[in-house]
């Protein structure tokens, strides 16, 4: 496209694209790090999940002994989960913002672009 625009439009048409590139590879990158981010929400949600009752032969002390050791595994699992959860939602954060960013620049410099070929073509039809 900017080979047959000549001048200043032609190098916005090429910018354009450039920014198109780079809105395109901050949305994949904020795409796959908003996946990680719900895939470790499931997880968390999964830990709520509650244990089946054990049935009547085990003995009192067993199930009692089993369901604090699957308690204390619940809550270090949460809370590596919750720390996982807090790095991943910063980066989240992050990328949202570069992508917001590349979404600004790539929309002026579009409207540039529009606005310099239209006044070419204005000039080209007064002569």
């Amino acid at each position: 496209m900017s080979k047959s625009i000549p001048g200043h439009a032609g190098r916005l048409a090429g910018l354009s694209q450039l920014t198109q590139m780079v809105l395109e590879m901050r949305l994949a990158v904020l795409r796959s790090a908003g996946a990680a981010r719900q895939a470790t929400q499931a997880a968390l949600t999964a830990l709520e999940t509650p244990v089946p009752a054990p049935g009547d032969d085990l003995a009192l002390a067993v199930v009692a002994r089993a369901d604090l050791l699957y308690d204390r595994w619940v809550e270090r699992k949460r809370s590596a989960l919750n720390l996982r959860l807090a790095g991943e939602t910063a980066l989240w954060l992050d990328q949202r913002d570069l992508a917001a960013t590349a979404f600004g620049r790539n929309a002026v410099v579009q409207d540039l672009t529009a606005d310099a070929i239209h006044a070419r073509l204005v000039a080209a039809q007064k002569r």
